[in-house]
């Protein structure tokens, strides 16, 4: 009996990432530089905004969200792959699965929410200045927040428990670096077809309705900031919101990409490398993006050093 047979009944094996490559020590090594750098960044910005109380207002609220979000993203995936490939085992239990299956859920539609909120708020801030304070107060942003969260952990659990309900045959091998849903539904006994579809549908919708928002701020943003006197000014603001652009096109384009075209044309290695670009890439850029790079952000960092030098 094959070493997939027997692992079958209790849980399942990732077959894990670059499983074709010659070099894949050196591929997972640069994985796992990317991955510290990521969890790096993100926790020095949340600890950031969480010392410093000049952060403490709406916008960097949110970043420190999106930031928690990175972690949990790029954690319950990155680190169990590197587990398998240096332990050379590719194990992974059936609740340990159906936790990364919820936790990839979750985050992936919460940021999708968040994203288009920050667009939202850049909007806002550079093309009604003077109504900021109303439409983006704290009440308003707070409730935004805990619906997000609340939202999507509901629409994850829901999915999640349906999907892990299916009965799985043969060896048990999920082609894929974590417990991604398409990749799961492979593995049923019974036609999940037309759950397949839903799956679709919905991915479908929740990635074109935020992008298309997102697009439509920036349209707005782009149309106000060229008509500023300050030629300063005019490219710092397309030069802040093309970096912007940017990341969310890497976050977006890939999901894009796997969730929009037919499961057939895209291969298993094709599939996983377009994953790696939201669960590993995108994680690492956000904070650097969006956070790090402000001068308020940078002023925290000095304080913190200076106060931590002092210290010592």
């Amino acid at each position: 009996m094959g070493e997939g047979n027997e692992t079958a009944p209790v849980g399942f094996l990732l077959l894990g990432l670059f499983t074709d490559s010659k070099y894949p020590e050196l591929l997972i090594c640069i994985i796992l530089l990317t991955y510290v750098t990521a969890v790096a960044g993100n926790s020095i910005l949340i600890f950031l905004i969480w010392l410093d109380s000049h952060l403490h207002t709406p916008m960097y609220i949110r970043l420190s969200q999106l930031a928690l979000m990175d972690l949990t993203l790029t954690s319950s995936t990155v680190t169990k792959m590197a587990s398998n490939f240096f332990s050379g085992k590719r194990n992974i239990s059936k609740l340990g699965c159906g936790i990364q299956m919820f936790l990839y859920l979750t985050v992936g539609i919460a940021e999708c929410v968040f994203l288009t909120l920050m667009a939202y708020d850049r909007y806002v801030a550079i093309c009604h200045p003077l109504r900021y304070p109303v439409l983006m107060s704290p009440s308003i942003c707070l409730t935004i927040v805990t619906v997000s969260w609340v939202g999507s952990a509901f629409t994850s659990l829901s999915h999640t428990i349906y999907i892990m309900h299916f009965p799985t045959c043969g060896s048990g091998e999920i082609h894929h670096f974590f417990c991604e849903v398409m990749a799961f539904l492979k593995l049923s006994c019974e036609d999940a077809s037309t759950y397949e579809k839903v799956v679709l549908v919905t991915g479908t919708i929740l990635i074109l309705l935020p992008f298309g928002l997102i697009l439509a701020s920036y349209v707005f943003i782009f149309l106000t900031v060229l008509r500023m006197n300050s030629p300063k000014g005019k490219n710092r603001a397309l030069l802040t919101c093309s970096s912007h652009l940017t990341v969310v096109s890497l976050y977006f384009g890939p999901a894009m990409i796997i969730y929009m075209t037919p499961g057939s044309s895209l291969s298993p290695e094709l599939d996983q490398q377009l994953f790696v670009f939201d669960t590993i890439i995108t994680p690492l850029l956000n904070p650097l993006i969006y956070s790090l790079r402000n001068k308020e952000v940078t002023r925290a960092l000095k304080t913190f050093l200076g106060i931590s030098l002092i210290s010592n």
